[in-house]
């Protein structure tokens, strides 16, 4: 649980230096990979979090530019990719101007529960870590090796000395 704002950003930059890692090694044919045919495609769920970001914050009370067309999925990872990093950046900014150490212990409605302001910034970055982890799914899917997150990918076990890395 974030104690400070500090705590929060601090845990903030580091999932979005990870996140940013991941979204810069797609591809624009990438974008369109699915798990099933009805399924959500790679390009959608990566713009879902990214344009989901500034609504949630808006949502409980933070005062923030929405990504406008947020429906719309760019055909460009590049253009995923540079707006995540943009909106990962500001929400830094905004939060520490408009909430206090102090704000993080009010308590709010968040989808049906009583919750401090500190768990609804936690999840916020659960919400990003989860579709991430559906991101690098799918992104192998596709054929691309996903960057390494909480550690690295399969194929750089034998940087780490693991010649037949377990299943």
């Amino acid at each position: 649980m974030y104690i400070t704002v500090a705590d929060f950003i601090k845990e903030w930059n580091k999932e979005a230096i990870l996140t940013q890692n991941v979204l810069d090694g797609l591809t624009d044919d990438s974008l369109d990979q699915q798990v099933y045919p009805e399924g959500r495609t790679l390009g959608r769920i990566a713009w879902h979090f990214t344009t989901n970001i500034p609504d949630y914050l808006a949502h409980f009370g933070l005062k923030i530019e929405r990504i406008e067309s947020s429906e719309n999925v760019p055909s460009s990872a590049r253009e995923i990719a540079i707006t995540f990093k943009n909106v990962s950046s500001h929400v830094a900014k905004i939060i520490e101007q408009q909430w206090t150490d102090e704000s993080l212990e009010q308590i709010q409605e968040a989808f049906g529960r009583q919750e401090t302001n500190a768990s609804i910034l936690m999840g916020l970055i659960k919400h990003i870590v989860h579709h991430r982890g559906q991101v690098t799914v799918l992104m192998r899917q596709a054929g691309i090796k996903p960057s390494g997150v909480y550690g690295p990918p399969k194929e750089d076990w034998i940087h780490l000395g693991v010649q037949n890395p377990p299943l």
